[in-house]
């Protein structure tokens, strides 16, 4: 199945569009947000958040397994048996579960491990595949069936499980396309899970099985990462917190940090998401000014994003941007942060630089 040794990454990752953030295991680059074109996020734009290097996996020789105690009868399908089945399309976002974790140290004046992100570890793209419960199906389910667990074919073996209620729902796909192209190696060929509004661990790239048990499951990244740990969190055995799925929502800014704009009139824009449905509003105050509301862009797509903009007669100084965002939920996003131990699900708002001169 694997024709020569895997390498970190295979896509080019040049410095202007890229940011290698600092520490992490595995392999990270975020996006830079400033200039990020249309709706979709290009392939070639898109985040890479690996926990071991991209494998090369010959599709001819792949297939996928669906077994275990929740299953009646034990299957494999080759890649050609699922291109072959129905194939559904979502556009969605996958986020890493520590983006903004940068934001901790700010906080709380210490740094949590782990990878630095800022803002640029998400993405939103359009997939294509296979329904996962059509997948589940050939292998006839049993009354009791409870937990999925999908299964890379990387060096770690990445795996984290989904409860079946998640699995089975409409927009959870085997994805075999990434914006209408086929799925590139670093980012899951020749098959990859979309779990839609969830952390984007839960999206296991390079599968080759998928664990079905009338027991719950469990995996070191949903037990002892991935979860939300600490003082403020209860526990939820056997884990170390609670166990991380939907994301919450935040607005970024289409903007370095530490941006530099010309005086004058300027169009500000930034993408806001939720992985619990659309967004109603997005807000901005510039310093100390009033809060207006930021125009939204079609479209606006639960589990992606919105795309929204506003206008800034800028004057020359430094300056700050807050752009907070709320949800179809009525979720907004909160003026402070509490800390947990992994440094995951940061949406506070933040104050964003911005250099007129």
């Amino acid at each position: 199945m694997f024709k020569s040794k895997p390498r970190k990454v295979l896509k080019p990752t040049p410095a202007e569009l890229f940011i290698k953030p600092e520490q992490g295991e595995g392999t990270n680059f975020e996006i830079r947000l400033a200039g990020l074109p249309g709706y979709l996020t290009p392939i070639d734009r898109f985040y890479i958040r690996s926990h071991a290097p991209t494998p090369h996996i010959d599709a001819k020789q792949w297939q996928l397994r669906i077994d275990g105690s929740g299953v009646r009868q034990s299957t494999t399908l080759s890649y050609d048996e699922l291109r072959a089945m129905p194939q559904t399309s979502v556009t969605r976002m996958v986020e890493c579960a520590g983006n903004g974790r940068v934001f901790f140290k700010q906080d709380f004046g210490r740094e949590i491990g782990g990878t630095q992100w800022r803002t640029g570890a998400i993405g939103v793209a359009e997939w294509t595949g296979v329904r996962l419960r059509d997948v589940l199906a050939r292998a006839k389910l049993t009354r009791a069936a409870c937990s999925v667990i999908p299964e890379g074919l990387d060096e770690l073996r990445f795996a984290r499980p989904l409860p079946l209620t998640k699995a089975m729902a409409d927009d959870t796909i085997i994805a075999l396309v990434m914006n209408g192209e086929v799925l590139p190696r670093d980012h899951g060929y020749p098959a990859r899970v979309i779990v839609s509004g969830w952390l984007g661990a839960a999206s296991v790239k390079w599968i080759g099985r998928i664990q079905v048990s009338e027991e719950p499951l469990y995996s070191k990244w949903n037990t002892e990462d991935y979860t939300m740990a600490g003082p403020d969190y209860a526990r939820e055995e056997p884990a170390d917190g609670a166990p991380i799925t939907t994301m919450p929502v935040m607005s970024v800014l289409n903007l370095d940090w530490s941006a530099t704009l010309s005086p004058g009139t300027q169009v500000i824009r930034g993408r806001a998401f939720s992985g619990e449905g659309r967004i109603s509003r997005v807000e901005y105050k510039i310093d100390n000014g009033s809060w207006r509301q930021a125009r939204l862009c079609e479209p606006n797509i639960a589990g992606a994003w919105v795309r929204w903009e506003f206008d800034w007669r800028a004057e020359p100084g430094e300056h700050e941007i807050r752009v907070p965002a709320t949800d179809e939920q009525g979720h907004r996003q909160p003026d402070k942060m509490l800390w947990n131990d992994h440094g995951c699900q940061y949406n506070a708002v933040v104050a964003h630089p911005v250099s007129v001169h």
